[in-house]
């Protein structure tokens, strides 16, 4: 069956909704599809000891601002879940779920948007379906050698899992610290840290509000042909939040260089020196999730889709929200999605008017 709407938004995540919150302040026909079984997007699948980097009354969606939540500078990943799940029924969001999109295909002067059971027909697409969903491995010589357990940050849950066990973490981003933090004050569990360069942490006053800030002046140089000013990128790697800060300071986060392979029974580096593990925990980023997008022939370099803004150049009537920084300041957090998404149910409107 085919059904027929002014604007599909795939995804269901916070950046699905902000974009709802506008295409409906514009009054337009949309309705937004989402895999997953339940409200929250993957806030529904993080680490037990997850917390935001900004305080709540920083990390809201356009029109509703996060109450905080109680005890909490910094609120944990289910109080996110609630107020995402508050967000969408307190404006009605038309949400369809769990509804997989398989691909987007041109259809003339439409764009078809096919799931496993129906058809939509819509005259714009936002693509909102952002990147835990396609974790990325790196081709790490002896890999597949390694005989105890191997996971990516999106299966790691709680410290206990790894009791008694030697884990090693690699990866010198936020995932990785807070992951390494949280296991190293763990007793019981022997770690290791392994990071491509030395941690470079942010200073101890910066949340999620500077590093907001950063993003939008780095876009906003660029904008105007001025010099780049590096972003969030000039003020570290990892953002110092409470359990990260503690841990570091106790001596328990000491980083050592990343190793060259993997053997049946642990690590080695370079020199030969060899370390055991019975699990690796790959903190080592994700790719875009665009592969229902594949059969428009729009994915470039690294896999991003070339934009203007958050307009896809090869196909006006797509739009990709919440990627990045290739598709707005911020736009994979929650307080930066706002922006990207006004602008892109403007732009969508002002299309569906010619």
């Amino acid at each position: 069956m085919t059904r027929q709407t002014d604007v599909v938004v795939i995804g269901g995540g916070q950046a699905g909704l902000a974009a709802g919150y506008y295409l409906r302040r514009k009054q337009l026909d949309f309705v937004i599809l989402d895999a997953q079984g339940m409200p929250g997007g993957a806030w529904q699948q993080t680490w037990d000891s997850l917390h935001l980097f900004s305080p709540a009354a920083f990390s809201s969606l356009p029109g509703r601002l996060m109450p905080g939540q109680p005890g909490q500078e910094y609120p944990d990943a289910k109080h996110v879940v609630d107020y995402l799940t508050d967000y969408e029924q307190r404006y009605d969001l038309p949400i369809h779920r769990p509804v997989r999109v398989q691909q987007v295909r041109r259809d003339v002067d439409r764009l078809r948007v096919e799931t496993g059971t129906d058809t939509w027909s819509a005259r714009a697409v936002v693509s909102a379906t952002g990147i835990w969903w396609r974790p990325f491995l790196p081709a790490t010589p002896g890999r597949n050698d390694f005989v105890g357990r191997q996971l990516h940050t999106t299966g790691y849950r709680r410290p206990s899992d790894f009791a008694g066990q030697r884990v090693v973490v690699v990866g010198g981003g936020n995932s990785g610290a807070q992951i390494a933090a949280d296991l190293a004050t763990h007793e019981g569990v022997d770690l290791s840290w392994v990071t491509q360069r030395p941690p470079h942490f942010l200073a101890d006053d910066i949340d999620g509000r500077a590093l907001f800030d950063a993003a939008t002046a780095r876009r906003r140089a660029l904008d105007e042909g001025r010099t780049d000013t590096g972003g969030v990128a000039s003020l570290g790697d990892i953002v110092a939040v409470s359990p990260v800060r503690e841990a570091r300071d106790a001596g328990l986060l000491k980083a050592s260089p990343m190793f060259t392979r993997l053997t049946a029974d642990g690590i080695e580096w370079a020199d030969g020196t060899r370390a055991e593990a019975d699990a690796i925990i790959w903190c080592t980023g994700f790719r875009p999730a665009l592969s229902h997008l594949a059969p428009l022939g729009l994915r470039g370099l690294r896999g991003h889709i070339d934009t203007h803004g958050t307009q896809a150049v090869g196909e006006p009537r797509l739009h990709l929200l919440g990627y990045g920084d290739w598709t707005g300041p911020a736009s994979a957090t929650l307080i930066g999605v706002g922006r990207p998404a006004r602008d892109a149910a403007a732009e969508i409107a002002e299309l569906l008017r010619r």
